[in-house]
């Protein structure tokens, strides 16, 4: 505790980075798909973690429940790499590519939902077919969606809870 020795101490600006400078491009593809999701009723996670061996860009849990999966590719190299698409279709209703203005949509596989986004906001120009999930595995989703997002939100009100590795 400080005592006031009688002298005018000067307070630091409160310096907030801005968050967009520290966001790799896949990361403000999946800021402006949470936010437009989120705008339409849904709770989205990003980075979320259905079975172990895949992360899911988005996953949103819709507002009747449906479960979509949204993966995000910042360029032609970054959706070239990506060889486990199809492995996240078991784990969702519906399934979408997100990419920006420029990215060459012909290369998207036919079948697929398509979404066109940026930092701020995404817009949803093909719609992906839908394939139910199984009641099991959607109950059993549904909850690890609940816990995932309970311990993010826990984590950040108590950085110091010990939940590194929670999963």
């Amino acid at each position: 505790m400080f005592k006031n020795l009688g002298m005018e101490l000067p307070v630091a600006p409160r310096l907030i980075p801005d968050p967009k400078s520290e966001m790799m491009p896949g990361q403000l593809l999946a800021r402006g798909v949470s936010r437009h999701l989120a705008g339409h009723g849904f709770a989205v996670i990003e980075e979320f973690v259905p079975e172990r061996g895949l992360r899911v860009d988005v996953m949103a849990l819709g507002p009747k429940g449906e479960m979509w999966v949204v993966e995000c590719k910042s360029s032609r190299a970054d959706f070239m790499s990506d060889g486990k698409w199809q492995g996240y279709l078991p784990w969702c209703d519906r399934y979408f590519w997100a990419v920006d203005q420029a990215f060459p949509t012909d290369l998207l596989p036919e079948g697929t939902g398509l979404i066109i986004a940026d930092g701020y906001d995404a817009e949803i120009l093909r719609m992906g077919p839908e394939d139910k999930l199984p009641a099991a595995r959607r109950t059993k989703l549904t909850r690890k969606f609940a816990v995932h997002a309970a311990r993010r939100l826990q984590g950040l009100r108590d950085p110091g809870a010990g939940l590194d590795g929670w999963g």
